[in-house]
This record gives structure tokens, sequence and C-alpha cells, in this order.
């Protein structure tokens, strides 16, 4: 299991799988791009098309949210095997003189292999896709709600912001509470498992 033996084969093919899950986590982004450019479009094309279309965008980015989360706790597991191989048998091969990063890192993987398990919650599958993409669009959204129900719109607010029978405060009130749920899961404080993911340290100081 040497280096330049079955465990270069090892390490191809995690590679090959992660980088696979990396592409299927940048298509949901791109659908969910292109849902919000289609929905700004239309929304502003005409003061007569109603300002909801951009709250059904927002759905339908929270539902691609979910769909990345998932997809991403799935890419974590092929990552977190490729950066164990990278930091125990690359790292230590060109440089042996630091040691190992785990001492027990066979037995580890070996039992990852035995037993696959993903190493990280939803929720913070969510907060990972949240903070690198999808906050901003849903600010992008929001912002772009608040001026189509405001100047936009000839009626004040709140009736510019009324759907069929709910009032404007309701609709109001629902897009801020999940707006700020969405912020609260993003930013507050927690206990990061998912690896190397450039977070909080900062690389460039040994630079």
């Amino acid at each position: 299991m040497g280096p330049s033996s079955a465990m270069a084969h090892l390490y191809r093919g995690e590679i090959h799988r992660m980088k696979l899950w990396r592409e299927r986590l940048d298509k949901t982004t791109n659908w969910a791009v292109l849902v919000m450019a289609g929905v700004l479009t239309w929304a502003f094309s005409s003061a007569g098309n109603p300002h909801y279309v951009l709250l059904v965008g927002a759905a339908a980015t929270g539902l691609f949210l979910v769909v990345e989360a998932r997809r991403y706790r799935a890419y974590d597991v092929w990552r977190s095997r490729v950066r164990c191989l990278q930091e125990n048998v690359w790292a230590y091969g060109l440089d042996s003189s630091k040691g190992l990063a785990d001492e027990n890192w066979r037995a580890h993987l070996a039992d990852d292999y035995r037993t696959p398990t993903v190493k990280i919650t939803t929720e913070e599958a969510l907060a990972h896709r949240l903070r690198r993409v999808y906050l901003p669009l849903f600010t992008v959204l929001l912002g772009a709600w608040t001026i189509r129900v405001g100047p936009f719109d000839p009626r004040p607010w709140p009736a510019s912001a009324a759907v069929g029978q709910l009032s404007g405060l309701v609709v109001t009130a629902v897009v801020f509470v999940a707006y700020t749920a969405a912020v609260g899961v993003a930013l507050r404080p927690r206990t990061w498992h998912a690896r190397d993911e450039l977070r909080t340290p900062d690389y460039r100081k040994r630079r």
C-alpha cells in the first residue's frame, strides 16, 4: 500500500468522486442563479406584474439550498478522505520531519471504508452553503422585493405587499422571519466539523 502502488489508485479514485460531487454542487448553484435572474427580470419588466413572483423565486432558491446542502454532506465524505490521504501519505512522504497529522489515520480511514458515515449535520451543511452562496442570493431577492413593493409600486405599503387575502403586514412579517432564520443559521457561533474549509485560519499569514 505504498504511495506508488494501490494507495495512488485509491487516492485517484477519491479525487474523482470528490470532483464529481463538487460539480453537482455547482449545478445546483447555477439553477438557483438562473431562477433568481428570471424572476428579477420578470418582476421589474412591468409595474403590473405581481410582486409575489419574487417570493416564489425565493422559495425555489430555498429548495435548491436544501438540495445543495444534502449534496454538500455527501461531498464532505469524499473530501475528508482526500484530506486524510493528503495529510498522512503525501505530505508525510514529501516532508516527514513534522510527523503525521493523525497517528491512527489508517484505522480511522479503514473504519470509514467499512462503515461510511456522514461527517456533518444538515444544519451545518445549510450554514456552509448559506455563507458561500445562498445568503447573498437571498439578500438580493429581499432587496428587490423591498423595492418592488416600495417605490416601484404606485400603492403605499403595506397594501402593496399584500398577496391575495393575506395582508401586507403578514406577508412582510413572514419574509422578515424567513430571512432572519437564514441569517441565524448561517452566522450563529458553532463548532465546525467540515474539514479544511479555509474558513477561520488565515492561510495568507504564511505568505
